[in-house]
């Protein structure tokens, strides 16, 4: 894969996760699944905007939609980002824009140097997430994804 960066999901922030589901079902997407095949609710060491973010919980289901996937993420707990966009701005909308990358350190510096900022972060087993606001273009976030090769 080298420095490419693979499309893998577009996810979307909604206030009923269930409703949105049926919406989106009834247009013929889906069926929906949790992250990781499970319930949805994503467990991992988290920090938004540097800060520890033990409170945060989100629920997120999948559907995919040929090479890509459809996320839908509802806040439940804590002062999450998604959380705070649906304070902000009072509407759902697309959240992030994710991609797969192979050396997940390498690709975030790379995006630092060039003055993007961290501002949410997950680690799962070996691999993780993290997130860049791009709010002065698109107003959505950029998730570089580096897969973990085992889970906790």
């Amino acid at each position: 894969m080298g420095n490419k960066w693979e499309l893998i999901h577009i996810s979307v922030i909604v206030r009923d996760i269930e409703k949105a589901i049926k919406y989106y079902e009834s247009l013929g997407i889906g069926p929906f699944e949790g992250a990781g095949g499970g319930s949805g609710v994503v467990r991992a060491e988290r920090t938004v905007r540097g800060k520890p973010a033990p409170d945060v919980k989100n629920i997120e289901k999948m559907a995919q939609l040929g090479p890509i996937k459809l996320a839908l993420v509802q806040p439940v707990a804590g002062n999450s980002l998604q959380k705070e966009w649906l304070e902000k701005y009072g509407a759902e909308g697309i959240d992030h824009i994710a991609f797969r990358v192979e050396n997940l350190q390498e690709e975030t510096d790379k995006l630092i140097k060039k003055g993007f900022k961290v501002v949410q972060s997950l680690k799962v087993g070996d691999g993780g997430l993290n997130f860049f606001d791009t709010d002065k273009v698109g107003g959505f976030m950029i998730e570089l994804n580096q897969t973990p090769t085992k889970r906790p």
